[in-house]
């Protein structure tokens, strides 16, 4: 019925304009012969920016109901502010009735999706399963196993301190990287990473006091390079082999497969997390502006389902962009078990597929943004200016529960 009344007035040229970021552009350029074969006098419009000016314009847009895609590709980052407004299309209502889709999904993306009423707006086409990507060589130099990193965290640091003094490598890029995934460790089902389901601020749990101590502990041991992601010097490191490992999203060994460090191939190893963690780090949706054309509405959901529900579309966009699927029913096909020649040979894509099974769904908020940066506030002054750490997260807390009461 959907597609009958999104091909209604065929025989016109019909333009879906979709935007999009890097290289869900291209993920979306790869598709359109796809859809043409659906839709051949519908023609797809790709505005794509980079990822900021993206997300950026995305809002902008929503808060004034102007220059509105017919489609927008979101970051997981993003879904939370963007799904507690009123700006984009409930998928979870007719026509759309994306409920009736969930278990294709994986669990906890399709949970990403919806806001804390368990409204879904936005639908999940690729994931980022949490790893431990590692430089098998240093770990050689050193003495060390994989299993002295992904113990515990108390073993991931002490290896690091063998790392040091064996190779003067650092153990990692940052000491934020440890807390990001740390206050993600033990998450339960749908609870929140700064706000429970009442908009209580959890920074003061302990899975905080332990992420920042775990930080504290990095930085005084001169474990981290005091870089950030995504800068030169970020990307100077993994290519010098001065950063041993790297907590992400399994994607990342494709970037440094084809851009940030390729003259490192085959030295790099993927693991699960320390400790037995399993976390997210990332993940793109597909939404629809509530304002956005209504004549255009059905074509766009058609659209989304092409992006997130075709296998063949799911697997094409791992196999190009390694961007991990979302779909269920791609994870059964043979490509997860190739070995990754940048990995060592490693079959790493079982290892991220049995993340995704353990990973919980976590709650959004929409504050979530504002609460990372509060936090990475209050760490930068723990690591910097010797701030008790206690004392921290209860400042940042008191700047969040006002922040809350807006």
């Amino acid at each position: 019925m959907l597609l009958a009344l999104a091909m209604s007035g065929a025989g016109a040229q019909q333009v879906l304009t979709v935007a999009a970021f890097p290289a869900v552009d291209e993920i979306v350029r790869s598709a359109i012969p796809a859809w043409k074969v659906r839709h051949p006098n519908v023609e797809i419009k790709i505005v794509s920016r980079q990822f900021a000016d993206h997300h950026t314009a995305m809002t902008t847009a929503l808060s004034t109901s102007s220059r509105l895609p017919d489609v927008m590709a979101l970051e997981v980052g993003y879904v939370g502010r963007f799904a507690q407004g009123g700006g984009l299309e409930l998928l979870s209502q007719p026509p759309y009735d994306i409920q009736n889709l969930r278990g294709r999904y994986v669990p906890y993306a399709y949970a990403q999706g919806a806001d804390r009423s368990g409204a879904v707006k936005a639908a999940p086409t690729d994931i980022g399963p949490g790893t431990l990507l590692y430089r098998a060589d240093i770990l050689d130099k050193a003495g060390l196993a994989e299993a002295d990193l992904t113990t515990s965290w108390d073993s991931y640091v002490a290896a690091g301190v063998r790392i040091k003094a064996a190779t003067g490598a650092y153990l990692m890029a940052h000491a934020r990287d440890m807390k990001d995934i740390a206050i993600r460790s033990g998450l339960k089902p749908g609870e929140g990473l700064y706000f429970d389901a009442d908009s209580r601020v959890l920074v003061e749990t302990p899975r905080f006091v332990r992420a920042f101590e775990l930080a504290r502990q990095v930085r005084q041991q001169k474990l981290d390079a005091r870089v950030s992601a995504w800068t030169n010097e970020w990307s100077e490191g993994f290519r010098r082999g001065t950063l041993a490992t790297q907590m992400t999203g399994a994607w990342l060994a494709g970037h440094l497969n084809t851009w940030l460090a390729p003259s490192t191939r085959g030295l790099w190893r993927a693991a699960q997390l320390p400790e037995g963690a399993w976390a997210a780090y990332g993940g793109t949706f597909f939404a629809i502006p509530r304002g956005a054309p209504a004549a255009q509405k059905l074509l766009a959901w058609d659209f989304i389902q092409l992006m997130t529900l075709e296998r063949e579309v799911q697997i094409g966009a791992f196999k190009a962009q390694d961007a991990f699927p979302a779909l269920l029913a791609a994870h059964d096909d043979p490509f997860f078990e190739q070995p990754i020649a940048f990995l060592g040979g490693q079959k790493a894509r079982l290892i991220w597929r049995e993340a995704s099974q353990h990973i919980s769904a976590v709650a959004v908020h929409k504050q979530d943004a504002f609460a990372d940066e509060v936090i990475n506030t209050e760490l930068d002054k723990v690591l910097d200016q010797g701030k008790d750490i206690r004392v921290a997260l209860a400042d940042a807390r008191s700047l969040l529960e006002r922040r809350a009461r807006r």
